[in-house]
């Protein structure tokens, strides 16, 4: 048995507030999750021996075993589950690591709803994200399977309607450790709390006119004046992005960004004019990659859980 081709998609936050932190270190955030089709490849052939292991696939350079979040929520599903069946795994990467787009979140979540399916082992819903959250603060939306709300650590999850739109990602030269970013000391920690209908409020004020978004993107990205700051391509990035008329915010702690667009073909065609003119006046200098994907309604693998 085998399952192959699993999709884990990357996320964007549509805004990112920063509103406190907690006694344990850690951040009280308020954010809204959004999947979009760039997505990962995951494939898994079942062991009956026992053994979890990795190949060698695309996209992996310098990850050691134990770093990898696929496999530590292999193991950590198998040893919740009794379960004595292995499991040979592959993926390939699209999603660029340290771009704020949850690639190695939504990997581990992937493994979760797969090797649960594999192996029979038959968790609902709630189990796997009790599973998911010791692997990381934005593990569980992705087992959530829905666009949400977040609250908290970004754990606390409320379903949200979202409507249909396309999305302009552009990923600097540049890899920003998270951790990094959280811990500085010039973060400002201090925004006000919103309620998710103040933002469902917002969207129907300001939908589409003529086929256009109209006045930005709600909120703001607490964490970009510190990335910025730190990290000089990210900030070219964003500059240039301004300069060029675009409406661009940082996803999660960066570098990636994003512009929200009402259809793909707006997209597609906004990346083709960033491309050449990127290539006309500065080369590969801060751009590594672009992408135009669709945001996604759902998560592709949600109904594969009871919920």
């Amino acid at each position: 048995m085998a399952l192959y081709d699993v999709p884990a998609p990357a996320k964007i936050n549509l805004f990112l507030h920063v509103t406190g932190r907690r006694a344990d270190g850690y951040h009280s955030l308020e954010t809204v999750f959004r999947f979009i089709d760039l997505c990962d490849s995951l494939s898994f052939d079942l062991r009956q021996d026992g053994k979890i292991e990795r190949e060698a696939g695309v996209g992996l350079p310098g990850l050691a075993p134990e770093d990898d979040l696929v496999l530590r929520a292999a193991h950590a599903l198998q040893k919740a589950t009794g379960t004595r069946q292995g499991a040979q795994i592959r993926y390939e990467k699209r999603i660029p690591a340290g771009g704020g787009l949850g690639g190695g979140s939504s990997d581990a979540a992937s493994t979760l709803i797969a090797l649960n399916r594999l192996w029979q082992t038959g968790l609902g819903r709630d189990e796997l994200m009790a599973l998911a959250r010791p692997l990381g603060a934005d593990v569980p939306v992705f087992i959530f399977g829905r666009p949400a709300f977040a609250q908290g650590i970004g754990d606390i999850l409320a379903p949200v309607n979202l409507p249909e739109r396309a999305y302009l990602v552009v990923h600097p030269q540049q890899h920003v450790p998270t951790a990094e970013v959280f811990s500085a000391p010039d973060l400002t920690r201090n925004t006000a709390c919103v309620r998710i209908s103040v933002f469902a409020d917002w969207q129907k004020i300001n939908a589409p006119n003529n086929g256009f978004i109209q006045d930005g993107l709600f909120g703001s990205n607490d964490l970009e004046s510190v990335v910025f700051a730190k990290y000089p391509k990210v900030g070219h990035a964003a500059k240039w992005l301004c300069e060029q008329g675009f409406s661009a915010r940082m996803s999660g702690s960066g570098a990636c960004f994003f512009v929200e667009f009402v259809t793909l073909q707006q997209a597609q065609v906004s990346r083709q004019q960033i491309i050449s003119k990127l290539s006309r006046e500065h080369g590969d200098a801060f751009v590594q990659e672009s992408w135009a994907c669709s945001g996604l309604i759902d998560h592709p693998l949600r109904h594969w859980i009871s919920s």
